[in-house]
């Protein structure tokens, strides 16, 4: 399992969020990934990607959602290969607030990919505009994503555990979700079908004419600061810096009121 190729990355990231290693006595011991049987093709893929033997089952079970759920289930138990997903990071037993992204080199892309389809949601919200969200216990995978999605789409956002129950919940809507899936989910990739097809259908939407633009935080640089109090008027750095007057104003009175530390080479 090279992680630097993208079908191996990708495969990685989906046993890390979705898949469960377990240790028995002596050598023995199983991997296990349990999906619903609709998705079962992924892990035929997977099958095809393992050099060892594994086996893939079909069961149908009552759950909180239905009374005849469909699942396929993915196993494999030679000590080999789960000592090597093991090396990787992909802990034995209770894995969801530990796992993080691999060291050393890999394909970024696939592995996040293999994440949020295993964990995570792409689609339209109730009001058409297009989403990608990502649901974790892991804070590394949680900070992860958000490192990384600030550098595809500029949008900046903190991980932060929900109140009730503890998990980070990430998400990403209009023109920011459309530009990290189409990224992520790019042309030919291994991927879940039916968020594949999800994801291909987010780039067919367009803003509605007078929609504003969300506000994108722009931050303040140590010259900018310099040039406002040297200049102490908002309205003149406003000109020169291209912000409004009264963002300008706010900075100067953060500045001068100790909120916020004055640039160097400033009396």
């Amino acid at each position: 399992m090279d992680l630097t190729i993208p079908q191996y990355a990708y495969m990685f990231g989906f046993l890390q969020a979705d898949g469960h290693l377990a240790k028995g006595t002596g050598r023995k011991g199983r991997l296990t990934v349990e999906i619903s049987a609709q998705d079962v093709d992924l892990l035929h893929q997977f099958q095809r990607l393992t050099p060892f033997y594994s086996s893939i089952t079909e069961r149908s079970r009552s759950t909180n959602f239905s009374e005849s759920h469909r699942s396929a289930t993915w196993s494999l138990c030679s000590l080999e290969a789960r000592t090597r997903l093991n090396e990787l990071g992909l802990p034995y037993g209770r894995k969801s607030m530990t796992i993080s992204p691999p060291q050393g080199e890999f394909a970024r892309p696939d592995y996040l990919r293999g994440i949020l389809d295993a964990d995570g949601s792409v689609g339209y919200t109730a009001k058409g505009f297009p989403f990608v969200s990502l649901t974790t216990a892991s804070t590394a995978i949680g900070a992860y994503l958000c490192r990384y999605a600030q550098e595809i789409t500029g949008a900046e956002r903190t991980a932060k555990r929900n109140t009730r129950d503890g998990v980070y919940n990430i998400m990403y809507a209009m023109e920011a979700a459309q530009s990290l899936v189409a990224h992520l989910y790019y042309p030919g990739c291994l991927a879940l079908e039916r968020k594949r097809v999800a994801a291909d259908s987010l780039a067919s939407w367009k803003r509605p004419a007078g929609m504003r633009v969300a506000y994108t935080k722009r931050p303040w640089t140590a010259h900018e600061d310099r040039l406002l109090l040297e200049l102490n008027s908002p309205k003149a750095a406003a000109e020169k810096l291209g912000r409004t007057a009264q963002s300008c104003s706010l900075r100067i009175w953060r500045l001068r009121s100790g909120q916020v530390p004055m640039p160097t080479n400033v009396q």
